[in-house]
């Protein structure tokens, strides 16, 4: 099996890093320093689990690596539209794309059957660009429990979670999922194949929808917010509603609010992805994260009168800081 991790940054690298010692073929995309150690040391990963080091091939040139079995998309979704370039070298007739994002994927409706069957996001697939340079016929979707960081260039500190769902869009138990399955599990990750995917992805947005923006907004962590009076029941209407928006697109996640709560809470001073973004001058994640659940709202007639607050004050921070500080980079 030959597996290309496209974006090897904290997830992408530890992913790859697993994947590696389980015996695939491993070539890592990376850039920089980051790239530098790579090449140089290979990847350490320092965990709780214990401490391990894996020597994947790790390039800038996608044309080095030619046709994969399986992309691992370790790149923040915003970036998938302009991933053309990138992406194409590594594409046989039958690669895999393993869509490793938060939020709303590009494929959601994708072989869903009912009212909104291929109907098109246009904040995560604006114009049908990224569907153009990502066939939807070639996703896995696949969500991303784990925590890490990069601790230093080629170093991953891995925070907690091994857990990485994937499934097909259309919930079928495929071939390709179970064979990605097995390596993963192989090199000491957890990874089942659920045919309801989508279940997992409101699961998790339950949380990112709501506290990433919070916390880009107040720059407090997830134990911060969620100890505070106002702002956990801030996320608690924002949760129900990300609850009835599901809802209306046929999917039931079976975990409470209380309890999703309670495990944000758990993570303790832990900074959410968008707010590691916005300290580090980056683009945040707000098409995929919030923008595509407000425009789902807009498809299925939900209000969603809290979401739609918070995602306005949100745009708006980052088009702000996009005019102040137009020198910072995006990616």
């Amino acid at each position: 099996m030959r597996v290309a991790v496209l974006g090897a940054g904290a997830i992408g690298a530890y992913v790859g890093a697993a994947l590696c010692r389980s015996g695939v073929d491993v070539h890592l995309v990376a850039r920089g320093a980051h790239l530098a150690a790579l090449r140089q040391h290979g990847v350490r990963v320092l965990s709780p689990r214990g401490d391990f080091s894996a020597h994947p091939h790790a390039t800038d040139d996608p044309a080095e690596i030619g046709p994969v079995d399986y992309v691992f998309l370790g790149l923040k979704a915003h970036s998938y539209a302009s991933a053309g370039p990138l992406l194409a070298p590594l594409l046989g007739d039958d690669t895999a794309l393993v869509a490793g994002q938060n939020g709303i994927p590009w494929w959601y409706f994708h072989r869903l059957p009912g009212p909104y069957e291929d109907q098109r996001i246009e904040a995560v697939d604006p114009n049908g660009e990224t569907s153009a340079v990502m066939a939807p016929e070639r996703a896995i979707g696949c969500v991303v429990y784990p925590a890490t960081v990069i601790k230093s260039p080629g170093v991953i500190q891995h925070l907690e979670g091994t857990r990485f769902s994937i499934g097909e869009p259309d919930g079928t138990v495929s071939q390709r999922c179970l064979r990605f399955s097995e390596a993963m599990i192989a090199g000491g990750l957890k990874c089942p194949v659920e045919p309801r995917l989508r279940d997992d992805i409101w699961i998790k947005l339950m949380g990112n929808a709501s506290l990433n923006p919070i916390s880009a907004l107040t720059r407090a962590t997830m134990v911060e917010i969620c100890e505070h009076v106002g702002t956990r029941r801030l996320v608690e209407l924002m949760m129900e509603e990300t609850l009835d928006i599901a809802a209306r697109v046929g999917s039931t996640p079976e975990i409470s609010i209380e309890r999703r709560l309670d495990g944000a809470q758990r993570v303790g001073h832990h900074k959410t992805s968008m707010l590691q973004d916005l300290e580090a001058g980056k683009e945040m994640e707000l098409d995929a994260v919030v923008a595509a659940v407000v425009e789902m709202a807009d498809i299925t007639g939900a209000p969603a009168p809290t979401l739609r607050t918070v995602y306005a004050a949100t745009d708006l921070l980052a088009r702000s800081m996009s005019r102040r500080f137009p020198t910072l980079p995006t990616t």
